[in-house]
């Protein structure tokens, strides 16, 4: 039997457009002789619907989607489809499923056993679990296993207590070892130590079942989340047969043998895993979907000068194309002519619009005002948040003048410390690196330098300033970077009580901060606990940290 993944990137919610993409995929598959094709898990639908489940309208239209689309397939090979599909008993509405269509009909239809309900996820929200065991199926001599995404993650990952976090692991729970082919279909986001845990888990369950496994990965993003594909098939030693490519859609396809369960290798992509080139690549591709997805044509966002705005120029310009883009920078007296030059000698490296906007005269005017109305103010945070606030409105007017997306660009240390102006520079609709540390937004800046020097050297170089007033830098208001993301990571990503006084210094500012990350806008996940939906922490609380 020769078998294809096809991973695709779909768009939450069109299901004729996913459909569409399944068709053309599921002919290239039986061009190329394949007997079966999977695509990921919720492949019609987009994951996750979440709250959109709430609206029996729109599971109700993807189910119709579903009936067209198993008319519209290649007959004579089989498909798997990820999609949301009803439960019909009292209890939760839905399944989370991978229905299986050959010759034009919806053979059988396989549920998902685990819903995650840790980090970002939320499933058990509106799906009902099903039972791993019972989906086993023949197809062309072959046994097959069914099994979707979260199904094959009960294992202890390797650094993780012994203390699982699932009470059951499905694959430990089927008995019968006669299996001749397992298929998972994951929507699996994307995180820096997500590639070794998926080669961990597929080989655990391989290796139980003594049998060869295939792991179809949605890519593309949806929201915070990024998923990079690289879906794979290994044999019953995990030895790799076949690999697909991360961060773009693909097909690839590899041969197996009833009953020997012998694989003959197929396609092998190249994959070099590297955490700052994933990191990047993964960027990228969550801005363009991200851009894409909510329709907007245009981005712009505010070029400072400094290394955070200087990154997400350039990851804007790789993901939608520099004639998209614009850069505009708004200097004040505070700024130094060596920022204005190089944020303009920036975009002229990246070949993008560029406009600047002083705001030194409307700041002059605001002050003047408060001076007026509250009595004489002496310079303080006051002054500092005006400016940033006179941006974010400017940048704002760019918005709605414009229909163009505004980019944040706070980084993960400065939202953890709150060091950020509400409605100020924490404007935008997406916030690229806040999940980066200000450490990684340099390593960051040195990749886009791999070749050539995009980003000028002084923006790397220089000492990071908000430049709010007179000679300010970062390290007057926050402890330095390089000790500064230590605590973040072991507070924020590890969950660790504070070490020392500066880490209760950091954890007390972060606790106070709170309620500025609320309203904060959506931050691309690249870490495996970022702010953002997969943190719930409440604003009002006197609990003890």
């Amino acid at each position: 039997m020769k078998v294809s993944l096809a991973q695709i990137n779909s768009c939450l919610g069109q299901f004729s457009y996913n459909a569409d993409r399944m068709v053309r995929y599921a002919q290239k598959a039986k061009n190329n002789g394949s007997d079966l094709v999977i695509f990921p898990e919720c492949s019609l639908t987009g994951y996750h619907p979440v709250d959109l489940l709430e609206r029996d309208s729109v599971v109700e239209a993807q189910l119709k989607e579903l009936e067209r689309l198993a008319k519209r397939l290649p007959k004579d090979i089989g498909v798997f489809v990820g999609a949301i599909t009803r439960n019909e008993k009292p209890g939760k509405n839905y399944f989370n499923s991978a229905v299986f269509i050959y010759r034009n009909k919806i053979q059988k239809i396989f549920h998902k056993e685990l819903l995650p309900t840790y980090d970002v996820f939320d499933e058990a929200r509106h799906i009902t679990p099903g039972e791993t065991s019972k989906n086993i199926f023949r197809f062309k001599g072959f046994r097959i296993l069914t099994c979707i995404c979260e199904d094959i993650w009960a294992w202890t990952l390797p650094g993780e207590s012994e203390k699982q976090r699932y009470h059951t692991n499905p694959i430990k729970k089927i008995k019968d070892k006669n299996i001749d082919l397992i298929v998972n279909l994951s929507a699996s986001p994307f995180h820096t130590k997500k590639w070794n845990q998926r080669k961990f888990v597929t080989e655990k369950c391989a290796s139980h079942l003594r049998a060869p496994m295939i792991y179809v990965n949605m890519v593309g993003a949806q929201d915070e989340l990024i998923y990079d594909g690289g879906s794979f098939a290994i044999d019953k030693k995990g030895r790799r047969v076949a690999q697909a490519s991360r961060y773009k859609e693909d097909l690839v396809s590899f041969e197996i043998e009833p009953k020997t369960k012998k694989v003959k290798s197929g396609q092998k992509r190249i994959i070099r895993v590297n955490r700052t080139s994933d990191i990047y690549n993964a960027l990228v591709l969550g801005v363009r979907d991200f851009v894409n997805k909510v329709g907007f044509q245009r981005v712009h966002l505010g070029l400072s000068g400094g290394i955070d705005s200087a990154v997400v120029a350039a990851i804007a310009a790789d993901a939608i194309g520099s004639e998209k883009l614009t850069c505009i920078a708004l200097p004040s007296k505070f700024n130094s002519p060596k920022s204005l030059s190089s944020a303009k000698t920036l975009a002229k490296n990246l070949n993008c619009e560029f406009i600047e906007m002083p705001i030194q005269e409307l700041y002059e005017c605001e002050t003047k005002l408060v001076d007026q109305t509250f009595g004489k103010q002496k310079f303080s945070i006051v002054h500092e948040n005006l400016q940033a606030r006179t941006r974010g409105m400017l940048l704002m007017t760019y918005s709605n003048l414009n229909h163009s997306l505004l980019i944040n660009t706070s980084n993960k240390s400065e939202l953890a410390m709150g060091y950020s102006t509400l409605y100020g520079d924490q404007c935008g609709g997406l916030c690229p690196i806040g999940d980066l540390l200000k450490t990684e937004v340099v390593k960051l800046a040195e990749y886009i330098n791999r070749n050539e020097e995009i980003i000028p050297r002084f923006i790397i170089d220089r000492p990071p300033s908000a430049e709010l007033r007179k000679n300010q830098k970062d390290e007057d208001s926050l402890p330095k970077y390089d000790v500064l993301d230590k605590a973040v990571t072991n507070l924020v990503i590890k969950t660790k009580k504070p070490k020392g006084e500066l880490e209760r210094r950091v954890l007390k500012s972060m606790m106070q901060s709170e309620f500025k990350r609320w309203q904060a806008p959506p931050i691309l996940k690249v870490s495996d606990h970022a702010f953002g939906r997969g943190r719930r922490l409440p604003v009002a609380h006197k609990a003890f940290y």
